[in-house]
């Protein structure tokens, strides 16, 4: 999808589909204010007879609008006036994104960046719009025709984002942003949804390869002998019961000075989670390929990064594996050796992602990081929780977790904090080990971050879980691409040192 922008009047833009907004039970503004005029009060007319409906999103395609120039108006609906924020706008993108997607015509003028909208300034629109628009065109293109040709390309190819005020080097990195923000959330979404036989982790060292190569940053992947000469027996006792091998993935983004301590980034890449011999039920099991949309999550970040060329060095590590059940499998009971020197005794092979976070956690100090960011799918508790809208967010320092919280409400991609007290820590307690790796039915989420504690008391670091938010279930299902968004939003403020 290619985007431009451009200072323009709507009614004289010779476009497919031109894009306004209207506001629920007012007179035409803006953009449709223009297009009213030029249509001798047509679009007010419409609207007074209750042909758009009230509801943020909601769309009234129209042909041939008279005294226009386009082909196509669309319609779309803000909300009530004195309602309008954050969410009303985005639901009114969101739902062009989908119109358009669909759409006969090969492209668009949007003005709804050009909207006035509380605490949000033109840059920050243009932004969000330019992500939310490629992000609502995309599909998964793996599976092909049955002549062996890709499906044939739909929707809008070419979008202006029209304004009013005037262009400036800064509103066009902006969208540029925007546009790297979602190319990330592709990559991630697309890792995703692969099967979980084409997407192993072999295939995520190639993926992160491919990148290093593209972007010009430095990969180094890891297999089993170099893992065992290292110690992680943790991450390997995961490993045991899968024919496929493991890989542990080093990405070195250095965009900013030498002696900059790095951002760490790191990803759970179970590729696919049987539960190991603690099995799973077999109903929705084929959605635990998703389980390495942690990973996925690293990767997407790392292509907006280098594709945004932001000034700040990055560090990215993803322990990857499958988690099988076999004979050569951990079983319940085990006691296993991390990395760090502490013992683990495993009460449960399917609360396996802690156990190969830990490992990679402690791999993170030989960094020296600024911080510490680890990104995984790991309790169905934090679903239970906060339900498919934030992801859950634990820290071990304050002003990182405000920090993240505040990214998330900037991207839309937003996160919830749980507590991270030391009393929850005795429910790790075990005879047999330092700890076990699970720590009852009670707070699930808190106690397998209260587990990842315990390899990160030498930096600042946050844990996001993103179980409730990675993918979605149903006619639906699919990769969302979170915490591309977010993570992003991060880097941007870190780089520009904010």
């Amino acid at each position: 999808m290619e985007f431009t922008i451009k200072t323009a009047s709507p009614e004289k833009l010779a476009t497919g589909t031109l894009v306004v907004g209207v506001f629920a039970g007012a007179k035409p503004a803006g953009a449709a204010a223009a297009l009213d005029k030029a249509s001798k009060g047509k679009l007010a007319a419409l609207l007074k007879r209750g042909d758009l409906d009230d509801k943020a999103g909601s769309q009234l395609l129209l042909h041939d609008l008279p005294g226009t120039a386009c082909e196509r108006v669309l319609l779309v609906s803000l909300g009530k006036l004195d309602e309008f924020g954050d969410k009303p706008w985005r639901d009114a993108v969101a739902a062009t994104a989908k119109v358009l997607a669909g759409s006969p015509a090969p492209d668009a003028a949007v003005f709804l960046a050009d909207l006035e909208l509380p605490g949000r300034d033109l840059a920050w629109r243009l932004q969000q719009a330019a992500r939310l628009l490629a992000d609502g065109a995309y599909r998964y293109d793996a599976p092909k025709a049955a002549n062996g040709k890709p499906a044939k390309e739909r929707g809008a190819q070419k979008i202006t984002l029209a304004i009013s005020a005037k262009v400036n080097a800064e509103l066009e990195s902006a969208v540029r942003r925007g546009q790297a923000v979602a190319e990330g959330m592709a990559l991630a979404r697309d890792l995703g949804n692969k099967p979980a036989n084409v997407c192993t982790p072999t295939h995520l060292a190639e993926t992160a390869q491919a990148l290093g190569k593209q972007f010009k940053f430095k990969v180094e992947v890891l297999d089993r002998a170099e893992m065992e000469k290292l110690g992680m027996g943790s991450l390997l006792s995961v490993t045991r019961g899968s024919h496929e091998p493991p890989r542990f993935i080093v990405m070195q983004y250095k965009g900013g000075k030498a002696k900059d301590k790095p951002v760490v980034l790191v990803g759970k890449g179970i590729t696919f989670d049987t539960g190991g011999i603690s099995l799973k039920p077999a109903a929705e099991m084929d959605e635990m390929k998703y389980d390495m949309c942690g990973a996925a999550s690293v990767l997407g970040t790392f292509k907006a990064l280098a594709r945004m060329a932001l000034p700040i060095n990055v560090v990215g590590l993803i322990p990857t594996t499958e988690n099988m059940p076999g004979g050569g499998a951990t079983k319940p009971g085990d006691v296993v050796t991390s990395m760090s020197g502490q013992t683990i005794e495993i009460l449960n092979t399917d609360a396996e992602g802690r156990l190969i976070l830990c490992d990679a956690l402690t791999y993170a100090e030989r960094f020296k990081p600024a911080c510490v960011i680890d990104i995984a799918t790991l309790t169905g508790a934090c679903v239970v929780a906060l339900g498919k809208i934030p992801s859950g967010l634990l820290a071990n320092d304050d002003e990182l977790a405000a920090e993240l919280l505040a990214r998330g409400n900037e991207s839309g991609d937003r996160a919830w904090q749980l507590p991270l007290w030391d009393e929850y820590q005795d429910l790790l307690k075990s005879n047999f080990a330092d700890m076990g790796n699970i720590g009852g039915r009670y707070a699930g989420t808190i106690t397998a971050a209260c587990f990842l504690a315990r390899f990160t008391k030498a930096y600042k670091w946050a844990h996001l879980d993103i179980a409730g938010t990675a993918w979605v279930s149903g006619d639906a299902k699919g990769a969302t691409g979170r915490p591309v968004p977010l993570l992003s939003e991060f880097l941007i403020k870190r780089a520009a040192g904010g």
